[in-house]
């Protein structure tokens, strides 16, 4: 083999091992840099409000397993005097699909008064929930909700904004093995925010004027 072709290989091998490395690495650093601030239900701290990632929804407004259980988790913090306020954040970029609207009619027929929930209609990624909840709703200390595989980054990306973040897990049932592939996403999507959150911290979609969570959750009612 020539020596040119032989180097071309070890350096593209050392690449390889390199950008691994990195893939792995930045998620572990992730992991262990959050997995402190996840407690259970009993042991979150009281804080300015509870926020609930949004997930799939149905054509008919019906939520999925996954956010049904985001929901029912949030409600109990909400019962045991953890945070007066509920934000939920989600997609509703479209007029045809709606999460946050769903979410809230979801916690209302379960006996939350409708001013205590505040609806984000532009929490398009985990990140910009994380942005918009410190400077549109001017949250300081936040409780997040969703599930475990997705928690870690949650919060890291909370804590790296500013904010005092704790995360209470909410998986309440086994979602069968799609979670497989969910897993393998998260790595990628704890490299990408590392550097959105730790580094370059872009703008969210959108921003507009400040709604605070201390005041009427109704104001940010669209119906």
């Amino acid at each position: 083999m020539k020596t040119w072709l032989k180097r071309s290989l070890i350096a593209l091998g050392i690449l390889v091992v390199f950008g691994v490395s990195l893939i792995f690495g930045v998620n572990l650093y992730v992991e262990r840099t959050s997995s402190r601030y996840i407690l259970s239900p009993t042991e979150a701290p009281k804080a300015d409000a509870v926020l609930v990632l949004g997930a799939h929804v149905f054509s008919d407004g019906k939520v999925s397993d996954m956010l049904n259980d985001r929901l029912i988790e949030a409600q109990e913090l909400y019962k045991l005097g953890k945070a007066d306020k509920i934000l939920v954040s989600g997609d509703h970029g479209q007029k045809d699909y709606d999460e946050v609207n769903a979410m809230k009619d979801f916690l209302v027929e379960r006996g939350v008064p409708t001013q205590d929930i505040f609806m984000d209609h532009a929490g398009f990624s985990t990140y910009e929930s994380m942005y918009r909840a410190r400077d549109v709703f001017e949250i300081k200390k936040v409780i997040i909700v969703t599930q475990g595989y997705h928690l870690m980054r949650a919060v890291f990306d909370a804590r790296e904004l500013g904010l005092e973040a704790y995360g209470v897990a909410s998986d309440l049932r086994n979602y069968g093995p799609v979670m497989n592939s969910y897993r393998l996403r998260e790595i990628a999507a704890r490299d990408k925010d590392f550097f959105f959150a730790k580094l370059f911290k872009p703008l969210p979609t959108f921003l507009g004027k400040t709604i605070p969570i201390t005041g009427d959750g109704r104001a940010t009612d669209d119906k």
